[in-house]
């Protein structure tokens, strides 16, 4: 089993950023890739950063070039570090384990954390 606590999350005025932090837990040994995901109100969870244990990183379109994600091999705990920010960014940001190449349904998410992106 593996367990996800993500924090960070909270209220930013447009253009600025946050740092969201995911911090793992259990049999973290298996773990092939880390990502972030998120869900605004009305809106199915889309994918929007992947950390692979090699260190490979891939982005949505919507984040590329805005969001970075990171990891701390000593802490258990990879980042999302979210610059120039949007309204549209407003969203519950979950963090996900995969112990496969690929997102599987067996994967861990975390219970997410509030982004609100508002003047």
């Amino acid at each position: 089993q593996v367990q996800l606590v993500e924090s960070g999350g909270g209220l930013v005025q447009p253009g600025g950023s946050l740092r969201l932090s995911c911090s793992a837990s259990g049999s973290i040994s298996s773990i092939r890739r880390m990502g972030w995901h998120r869900q605004a109100p009305g809106e199915q969870r889309e994918w929007i950063a992947t950390l692979t244990d090699s260190g490979a990183t891939g982005y949505a379109d919507s984040v590329k070039g805005r969001f970075t994600m990171s990891r701390d091999n000593a802490k258990n705990t990879v980042y999302l570090q979210m610059n120039s920010l949007k309204p549209e960014d407003t969203a519950v940001y979950y963090c996900r384990a995969s112990r496969d190449r690929n997102w599987t349904p067996n994967d861990y998410w975390g219970q997410g954390t509030q982004v609100t992106v508002s003047s």
